[in-house]
């Protein structure tokens, strides 16, 4: 490794250049790596400490509707969140989730319509809405209450065991974001729809035919519903807000199932899907798997587009490398002749080049942590209502030694051809060249 030192060292501007070139083709590499591992590792993360072991659906939706968001009503909604416990005693809890698209307008804005003076671009709030049953999500991570005594009323009250004639209570908790654009806090109210207006000229009737709910909290953002502006309600009121609520219309989307003991959830999932044929039931690994697949499919273009890059690089480094055996073919002549045979001269072009590969590692690393860093934060930034801790980033150990591994593959693909050169010195022609 001396020779090849003294090699790199003779040369400082060429083998800094070589190095730059090996260490930016390393950091993008290191940098794609990072951003597809950070995305995996986050979801797993979230999804693990979630509570959530299964997840039922439709069994029209498929397990790319959960990622899609393409989800069919499961009927009979409330009777399911007793009635799957009932045949798994492993299992905890089964929320029904229903999850909508709904139109929010706030009282300002209603009183604008009321005297036919709305400006312009004003307009109701399309947000996403969660119809669920706030008391039966036991061990279920839930959005976190910021202010606000959230719902005050255990069970659905106005599902009323099917009846449907049970009290609106018509109490809302809002998320942050949707609060913030809303301009509406604890105690204040706001109208839905699930349809919009065409017009401020219609903007009356709109409101005329929305349902007012009264804002009993304010949440955090939830990552388990991929929306930046989201709102809940009981799920029979959801249900009355987008259909005439009755025991044929008691749908939801989703159910969320918590275990008691989920090390073998695959077992609970054939136990329910015999229970249940209609139902499509999922454990946490087949939905992060689904997700896996969606962004390694966004990985194989980053792999390709790295592979370019380390395909310069290492073209980059055999050009200098062949330069640099040419300028030193005396010296390995030289050596050659006092003894040393042909593998050895090979090794000595190989050792320079994964020293200049090495030092590639040195400037790949920290351009892709520096560069990762602030595309993290940018995206963070961009995206918003995103959960603590999550992380587009991820300089895990598969990634930093897939980085390192890409540098060695560098480093001996570009020897090949100069170390066969130097190994094949013709050693008198080189010994009496002037």
């Amino acid at each position: 490794m001396r020779y090849a030192w003294d090699a790199i060292r003779r040369r400082p501007g060429r083998s800094a250049l070589t190095g730059l070139g090996i260490g930016l083709a390393t950091g993008l590499v290191v940098l794609l790596l990072a951003l597809s591992a950070g995305v995996q590792t986050s979801a797993a993360t979230l999804a693990y400490a979630s509570g959530v072991d299964l997840l039922a659906t439709s069994n029209a939706s498929g397990t790319s509707g959960l990622l899609t968001g393409d989800l069919p009503p499961i009927p009979d909604s409330h009777a399911l969140a007793t009635e799957i416990p009932a045949v798994d005693p492993n299992v905890v809890s089964a929320s029904p989730w229903y999850i909508q698209d709904l139109v929010f307008g706030n009282g300002s804005l209603r009183s604008d319509a009321l005297n036919a003076s709305v400006p312009s671009g004003w307009g109701p709030t399309q947000s996403g809405a969660v119809g669920w049953i706030p008391s039966d999500n036991s061990g279920i991570e839930t959005p976190v209450l910021y202010d606000g005594t959230g719902f005050t009323y255990p069970g659905d009250p106005h599902y009323a065991n099917g009846s449907y004639d049970g009290r609106l209570t018509h109490q809302i908790v809002l998320d942050q974001a949707l609060a913030g654009v809303l301009g509406v806090g604890v105690g204040g109210t706001v109208w839905a729809e699930p349809s919009s207006t065409s017009s401020n000229a219609t903007l009356a009737g709109w409101y005329a035919n929305a349902t007012e709910f009264d804002v009993v909290g304010i949440s955090g953002p939830f990552w388990l519903v991929p929306s930046a502006l989201l709102a809940f309600v009981y799920l029979s009121e959801l249900q009355s807000v987008y259909d005439a609520a009755n025991p044929s219309t008691d749908y939801s989307t989703l159910i969320l199932i918590h275990l008691q003991d989920p090390t073998d959830p695959s077992s609970d999932q054939a136990t329910i899907h015999r229970a249940f044929p209609e139902l499509l039931v999922v454990t946490l690994a087949e939905i992060l798997t689904e997700i896996q697949h969606e962004v390694s499919v966004y990985r194989t273009f980053g792999v390709l587009i790295g592979a370019i890059g380390l395909a310069v690089a290492a073209l980059l480094t055999t050009t200098i490398l062949q330069m640099s055996v040419d300028d030193r073919s005396r010296e390995l002549a030289l050596l050659r002749a006092v003894g040393y045979p042909r593998a050895r001269i090979g090794v000595l072009v190989a050792e320079e080049a994964l020293l200049l590969s090495a030092f590639g590692l040195g400037v790949g690393l920290p351009v892709a942590w520096g560069a990762g860093t602030a595309i993290n934060a940018f995206l963070i930034r961009t995206v918003g209502d995103l959960p603590a801790g999550f992380s587009f980033v991820s300089f895990d150990a598969p990634v930093i030694l897939a980085g390192a591994g890409a540098v060695a593959a560098v480093g001996l693909l570009a020897a090949a051809a100069p170390a066969a050169r130097a190994m094949l010195l013709p050693v008198a022609e080189e010994l009496r060249a002037p």
